[in-house]
């Protein structure tokens, strides 16, 4: 039997968090979603404070960049930094396409980026190309 993969999903976009809380529990049952709606809950989760005491590390991180109190890029280079967190998967799921977005959150160890599609059908297979790649070919620490 497989262990379950915790996946930390930050994204203020309602409809896209349930778009892909949707796929996810539609492909695979071994997939945990947790979704929180900021970078500042997002960074309570990873350091399991107030509401958050009992959340498991996530395997991976599905990041959205443009966050209500704390950016998705500040996210970002802080889980970097720390040396208990930095192992874990980043990838950024973001509407911005902005050239200066991407180097940057490559510069800070993100390990892809990939622009959110405006099509609803282009939308459902990017997120289940994620989660083929990362929860199914990838071995995650």
């Amino acid at each position: 039997m497989n262990n379950v993969t915790n996946i930390l999903l930050v994204e203020d976009n309602p409809a896209d968090a349930r778009l892909i809380e949707e796929v996810l529990k539609d492909t695979n049952a071994n997939n945990k979603l947790h979704v929180v709606k900021d970078g500042v809950d997002a960074m309570n989760f990873l350091y399991k404070k107030e509401e958050f005491s009992d959340a498991p590390r996530p395997d991976i991180i599905l990041l959205d960049l443009n966050l209500p109190r704390k950016d998705g890029r500040e996210v970002l280079k802080e889980v970097k930094e720390n040396e208990e967190l930095k192992s874990i998967p980043i990838v950024i799921l973001t509407t911005s396409s902005a050239n200066e977005d991407i180097i940057k959150t490559y510069n800070n160890h993100a390990n892809y980026y990939i622009t959110k599609p405006v099509d609803f059908d282009q939308f459902l297979k990017v997120i289940n190309a994620i989660e083929d790649f990362w929860l199914n070919i990838v071995r995650l620490p």
